[in-house]
């Protein structure tokens, strides 16, 4: 196997990619603006958003992981995910490498029924659109036949080290501290959320396996999900303390995005909590024979991890 290249380390998920490809001996680099040194990893300094830069990163891959995250602002998205994602075409087919895509799926939309990786395309928010945007691109370069690539998409996340999944900021951190916890919108509709060594273990196993190249992947993210009551019930056990909590209504959030753009930009994700949220990965279970790790010891690993904290 030759090199695997990382671009835009920097979360849970693309170190815990890394570990597997330390542990397993595999020579690797790490991509990122600032990207922390690691044993076993060559590092390289680059700006995905700079061609010249995201060329030279790339250049003597044999695979490239890209896991970039970019704030969380739809001015962003718009003027550098798809400049990223050309940039990262371009760089992988000079390179021969072959790419696989962390992705997300805000390009579904509103469902009624389970995601799955034939769900079509339907976003109802503009970084649905983005998201719809830069998965057509790549995916229009593998049917021309231009790239080997591959799309692995997964939902919202939580587990150890996961300093940004929703449930750690809302749930878990406030439960370590005695505080009182919450959940958008409404906590009594079930709600996919995929453990991140998962995902990482899920991204290692489809770039290793020929015949997954070429299509879209669901990682594995457990079936039957818990609902926000029953996850932060859990939770709440696990941690030692009683399950308080607030749900947080529209209103509320409006308000307060007002008031701190962060929360301004995700309030038109939150169409996932006014229904049933399921993600399918019943392909990746198929296929591996690995379906997620269930939500019960996800739960229990993620609360032990902020007891140590």
């Amino acid at each position: 196997m030759g090199l695997t290249t990382i671009l835009g380390i920097g979360g849970t998920i693309g170190y815990g990619l890394a570990r597997i490809l330390a542990a397993e001996k595999r020579q690797f680099r790490l991509v990122a603006r600032n990207p922390r040194p690691m044993a076993g990893a060559e590092v390289v300094a680059a700006d995905l958003a700079n061609r010249e830069q995201t060329l030279r990163a790339v250049a003597g891959s044999e695979v490239v992981h890209l896991v970039a995250g970019l704030k969380y602002d739809t001015t962003v998205w718009r003027e550098l995910w798809p400049l990223i994602m050309a940039n990262t075409i371009e760089a992988c087919k000079l390179a021969g490498a072959k790419l696989i895509f962390l992705d997300n799926p805000y390009m579904y939309g509103r469902m009624t029924g389970s995601m799955t990786e034939e769900s079509p395309f339907n976003p109802c928010s503009k970084k649905g659109e983005v998201r719809a945007q830069i998965a057509t691109m790549l995916m229009s370069e593998v049917k021309a036949g231009a790239l080997q690539a591959m799309i692995a998409r997964a939902p919202g996340f939580y587990g150890p080290e996961t300093p940004n999944g929703m449930p750690n900021v809302l749930v878990f951190g406030p439960f370590a501290k005695h505080s009182k916890a919450s959940w958008p919108v409404n906590a009594d509709f079930p709600h996919s959320q995929i453990y991140t060594p998962d995902a990482s273990r899920g991204m290692a196993m489809l770039a290793d396996c020929a015949s997954a190249w070429n299509q879209v992947w669901h990682l594995p993210t457990a079936p039957d999900p818990p609902t926000g009551r029953q996850f932060m019930t859990a939770a709440a056990k696990e941690l030692g303390v009683a399950p308080k909590f607030r749900v947080l209504s529209r209103p509320m959030l409006k308000v307060a995005g007002w008031f701190n753009p962060l929360v301004g930009e995700m309030y038109e994700m939150l169409y996932p909590y006014d229904a049933p949220y399921l993600f399918d990965s019943s392909k990746f279970a198929r296929e591996f024979g690995f379906a997620g790790t269930p939500y019960a010891e996800g739960i229990r690993v993620t609360a032990a991890s902020h007891k140590k904290a």
